[in-house]
């Protein structure tokens, strides 16, 4: 073979090897994305997906083994269907009750999902407060301070 004809294959397999890490690497870019009663409904339709979904932790449900750093509980949504969760990493740190978890993972038993990542957040920690309730003065002294130099 010419040495050409080596190069080109060559580039070929190792832009090959590039794309399929790429597509090995995330998951998440090739998965669904389902509300909770969707994904019950049609759980046996996406056990081969990587599905993300969210839920609002019931903090009586969870379990917590350190031992095999294992976190299980149960989500529910506002139409009142339940779903169990089995996570194996680490547990959040505000994982209480009414906190939206999102979980990213597979649907294996009936109602009853394997995440991958589990998220939470708390929206009305982060809501903004009416504009009628500003007070200038309370943020007055800080903005007429010089930046800390590091």
């Amino acid at each position: 073979m010419k040495k050409n004809t080596l190069v080109v294959i060559g580039g070929l397999i190792i832009a090959g090897a590039i794309v399929f890490l790429l597509m090995a690497a995330t998951p998440g870019s090739s998965g669904v994305e389902l509300t909770l009663d969707k994904l019950l409904a049609t759980q046996d339709q996406h056990q081969d997906d990587y599905v993300t979904v969210e839920g609002l932790l019931i903090e009586d449900s969870i379990k917590w083994n350190p031992d095999k750093i294992e976190l299980q509980f149960d989500v529910k949504d506002n139409k009142g269907n339940l779903m169990h969760v089995i996570h194996h990493g680490t547990k959040p740190d505000n994982f209480v009750e009414g906190v939206i978890t999102i979980l990213e993972g597979a649907p294996t038993k009936k109602d009853t999902f394997v995440a991958e990542t589990v998220k939470t957040r708390c929206p009305s920690k982060y809501e903004g407060q009416n504009i009628k309730n500003y007070d200038p003065e309370t943020h007055k002294d800080k903005l007429n301070q010089p930046a800390k130099e590091q």
